[in-house]
């Protein structure tokens, strides 16, 4: 959520920080509506005013046995007329927070231009991909070349955008969670959290889900939602809190199942594990003081990104435009593993700096070292560190063999119990 101060000062900066998104123009109306909000407060605080006033003035009236209906009239008169715009006020109120709600972030003056994804821009590449003496495989018919990945029967069990894998298909999921989380949390200096999967409208508010993608996500008949990212959780443990100075940074770690409807992506990815509605995830996140969040944004990326250069799997890192950045981040770099039976890149992580702006829906605050009084808003980060069963999708495509076998990275040898290639 942005300041509603600054768009009370700054209302042609925030029409042309959404027209670089091409979003159409909102300051107008939001400031209209706290323009009208605070003339309710005005007019409250001047009809208390006078109705204390005349409360005195009752009892002068009453002592010297004059005749005080009139002033108890006015009263009676004030209390009603009160009643009336504090209901009015709060409507308001209501009605500012909720358009807020729906503003996207403020971009970073440096972010790319550019409408959609054309306009990304490549900060740097890793890797040459392998050159095969075969046409290589997409991942679904390796998986199914193997007899380890059913999206047949997962079908009968769940509908499309699920799948079933099997045996060291099943193991080789795990181990790469494993591995990611012994990563970040040994060597990367994330702390591993089993966080909830079900979550109040409050943490998805608060971390920019809804109300905007309501549609994307899956709701439980109690009113709860399933996560469609540990982003949601992790965060939230700064909601509502002030974090002394000590405590930062914090940066957390998860690995857990995702559920998305995606409603926004239909008739996208509907062969394979791309873009399925239950999928794993090992997410990173950091809680930071505003003036290290831009740092810790690198920092982030670049403990993604080692993930797939310990896999050996090429990728490059894009810095999104202002036309395909996420609706809570004011800067974005994306990580694109390269796909080989696809013959291109595809995302696998998305690392992005929100800044203040989850931390002003959630009230995340921090106090500043040796201060006692004054807090500020934390700035929050977040990214996929990495897409596990993208990860696996990756592994199988850049790692199979001419045989339809595929040979297990080193550094997962260990995981899979010594298994050094996975066979039918």
């Amino acid at each position: 959520m942005l300041d509603l101060k600054w768009i009370r000062e700054n209302p042609d900066a925030l029409d042309a920080a959404l027209a670089r998104r091409g979003a159409a123009p909102a300051a107008a109306a939001i400031v209209d509506l706290d323009k009208r909000n605070r003339a309710t407060v005005t007019e409250l605080q001047a009809l208390q005013s006078r109705r204390n006033e005349a409360s005195k003035q009752i009892g002068g009236v009453k002592a010297k046995g004059g005749d005080a209906a009139p002033l108890m009239a006015e009263v009676a008169a004030i209390k009603d007329k009160m009643t009336a715009l504090e209901a009015e006020g709060a409507a308001l109120g209501e009605e500012v927070r909720n358009l807020l709600l729906t503003i996207p972030n403020v971009l970073q003056a440096d972010v790319p231009e550019g409408a959609d994804e054309s306009g990304n821009v490549e900060v740097r590449k890793w890797g040459t991909p392998k050159t095969f003496n075969f046409a290589p495989k997409e991942h679904g018919d390796i998986g199914a070349g193997l007899g380890l990945m059913d999206f047949n029967q997962a079908a009968v069990i769940s509908g499309a955008r699920f799948v079933v894998l099997k045996g060291a298909l099943a193991r080789l999921e795990r181990a790469i969670a494993q591995f990611m989380l012994n990563t970040h949390t040994e060597q990367n200096g994330y702390t591993e959290i089993n966080p909830p999967l079900l979550v109040k409208d409050e943490a998805l508010l608060g971390t920019g889900q809804l109300p905007k993608f309501a549609d994307d996500l899956f709701r439980t008949t109690a009113g709860l939602w399933l996560i469609p990212t540990s982003e949601v959780s992790l965060t939230n443990l700064a909601a509502e809190r002030i974090i002394e100075a000590g405590e930062l940074p914090m940066r957390l770690t998860a690995f857990t199942p995702c559920f998305r409807s995606e409603a926004g992506a239909a008739g996208r990815d509907t062969k394979g594990m791309i873009r399925q509605h239950q999928f794993e995830k090992v997410e990173l996140v950091s809680v930071v003081a505003p003036e290290d969040s831009a740092a810790e944004l690198d920092r982030m990326t670049a403990c993604a990104a080692g993930i797939l250069e310990k896999l050996e799997l090429p990728h490059r890192v894009m810095a999104l435009c202002a036309g395909d950045i996420g609706f809570g981040a004011m800067r974005t770099y994306d990580i694109d593993v390269w796909l080989p039976g696809q013959n291109t890149y595809r995302e696998i992580s998305s690392c992005s700096n929100t800044g203040d702006f989850q931390a002003r829906r959630m009230n995340a605050r921090c106090r500043p070292a040796g201060e006692t009084k004054g807090t500020r808003f934390v700035h929050t980060l977040n990214g996929s560190g990495l897409a596990v069963g993208r990860t696996l999708v990756a592994i199988l495509e850049n790692y199979q063999q001419v045989d339809g076998t595929v040979r297990v990275p080193d550094v997962l040898v260990p995981y899979m119990g010594g298994l050094e290639v996975i066979g039918k």
